[in-house]
């Protein structure tokens, strides 16, 4: 197995049962990574399975932006972020820079249960290697 990987977990308000669900589904593949969460969804998840679950703060009072620091800092290394569509959100600019800022560090980002689905057996595979050889190989300001 590979090193443990940062997964975020984030689920707007009627998405917070899926994503709920969705980890109990695969909390043996979970217990062997570092989660991250926004508030709520945080606390769902440790209330429904055995999980360590480091949280911040809601979404729409920076939780968002909290994990986005994570990822400009290249310390996030894939995010299940279960968004509502159908629902306008107040803090919707700050969703965007999280996915703006995962496409600038090339973090992959599933944005739907499908898409989470085959990050987390591709996770399970060990798939992610991709990511140590990212780091080792990372141009420096130099070079």
């Amino acid at each position: 197995m590979s090193k443990p990987m940062n997964i975020a977990l984030i689920a707007h308000d009627r998405k917070k049962e899926e994503m709920v669900n969705f980890v109990i589904a695969y909390e043996t593949v979970f217990e062997h990574h570092n989660l991250y969460a926004t508030g709520t969804t945080g606390t769902r998840i440790m209330e429904n399975t055995k999980l360590s679950v480091h949280r911040f703060m809601s979404g729409p009072l920076g939780g968002d932006q909290q994990i986005g620091a994570l990822v400009a800092t290249n310390e996030m290394d894939f995010i299940i972020f279960l968004r509502d569509p159908l629902m306008a959100q107040p803090h919707e600019p700050d969703i965007i820079a999280l996915l703006r800022l995962c496409d600038v560090q090339g973090i992959p980002v599933a944005t739907n249960i499908a898409t989470a689905e085959i990050l987390v057996k591709a996770l399970d595979r060990g798939d992610f290697a991709w990511r140590e050889l990212k780091d080792k190989y990372k141009p420096g300001v130099d070079g």
